[in-house]
């Protein structure tokens, strides 16, 4: 055996490993100074159209899909609610009529319908406030999943409607259930991203300022019996428009009646 021989090899091939290590090592270092340098423009071009936004989370986030199917509210929990005529429909949706419309003072509004809900509504602790139409006359709750709502979840919806004297007389309900988490956490777009796709999209008009952005969940496959939800980002404009963006594949989510619409 010539030793000689045999170091020498060993040095030609931890100095073509160690080359070979520093070139991997100057791509992710450029590649991750160029990421930077073009957020670092996308935010003054955000800048110069006068566009604001408030602040969030800038360490990755990560989140997954999950599926859920309709609950059939049965006999035995629909008995138990009281101070109201209840009915359910084809098993998925209950709708009640309160024996007393319920008032609202208006004193303390995020109070009383905590209070409505723990009181009157089944599993009422897993629903949050969306929306309150003067014009309709209603007040519409979505479900939520780990804090996380379910946007615009015709299956997981709580709408109580009013009366002339803004009286609560009635409300129908869907939930959602059997939620299973199915795959493992992967790393969603940061909400600098998505904002850069509704800018793109000329969704984002100059001199306007997103005030709210958060994370949640809309429907992707809608099936017979079930459905699976993709992680989404909501971001509310000039606080009261708002823009959907697939937090995995940086579709904009369009709302269109019943039916959930992604586009390119």
């Amino acid at each position: 055996m010539d030793w000689s021989k045999i170091k020498t090899i060993f040095i030609l091939t931890f100095l073509v490993l160690d080359v070979y290590l520093m070139y991997q090592y100057l791509i992710i270092r450029d590649a991750n100074k160029y990421e930077i340098i073009y957020e670092a423009s996308f935010e003054e071009k955000l800048k110069a159209d006068e566009i604001e936004y408030v602040a969030f989370p800038k360490q990755p986030i990560k989140d997954q899909y999950v599926s859920a199917k309709p609950k059939a509210f049965g006999k035995d929990e629909v008995a138990k609610l009281k101070g109201q005529t209840v009915s359910v429909v084809e098993g998925n949706l209950l709708t009640s009529i309160f024996d007393k419309p319920i008032p609202l003072t208006s004193k303390n509004e995020q109070a009383e319908w905590a209070k409505i809900l723990k009181e009157y509504i089944l599993k009422g602790e897993d629903y949050r406030l969306w929306e309150i139409s003067e014009k309709k006359d209603s007040v519409t709750f979505y479900q939520h999943y780990k804090d996380k709502p379910f946007y615009k979840n015709i299956s997981g919806r709580l709408v109580f409607k009013l009366d002339s004297e803004k009286k609560v007389v009635s409300y129908e309900q869907t939930y959602l259930e059997g939620i299973e988490e199915l795959t493992g956490k992967d790393e969603v777009l940061s909400p600098l991203k998505a904002i850069e796709t509704l800018h793109q999209k000329g969704l984002l008009k100059p001199k306007s300022k997103v005030t709210k952005i958060e994370l949640g969940y809309s429907t992707a496959v809608q099936l017979a019996a079930s459905q699976v939800l993709t992680p989404t980002w909501l971001f509310v404009v000039n606080d009261k428009d708002r823009l959907f963006v697939n937090a995995f594949d940086g579709q904009i989510i369009e709302f269109n009646s019943n039916e959930t619409k992604q586009t390119e």
